[in-house]
């Protein structure tokens, strides 16, 4: 095992804006700089290839699983996801896995 994986899909709700959208993206960009346990970070909104896919999805690298759950709890993650993804969010799809 080299590290471990977060991979997290969602599906906005109907009637969320694009300065919304943007404002999650910003947000989440900012984490890296707070939490030391991400390696990598890639995030992006979908780019309209496919119907039906999901709009937006994050992937994040780290160490170990434990470097995930310190991302997970830590309380900036979660402060942009309570403020900033639940409230726009439809549908979340995640998986978390040893690379």
């Amino acid at each position: 095992m080299n590290g471990f994986r977060h991979v997290v899909m969602f599906r906005w709700a109907e009637g969320t804006t694009t300065g919304q959208q943007d404002e999650v993206a910003a947000r989440l960009r900012e984490l890296p700089a707070v939490i030391p346990e991400i390696r990598e970070y890639s995030l992006g909104a979908d780019a309209g290839v496919n119907p039906a896919a999901y709009d937006f999805v994050l992937v994040a690298d780290f160490a170990d699983q434990d470097g995930y759950l310190a991302y997970r709890d830590h309380p900036s993650h979660r402060a942009v996801v309570d403020r900033y993804i639940t409230p726009i969010t439809a549908e979340r799809a995640s998986i978390q896995y040893a690379t």
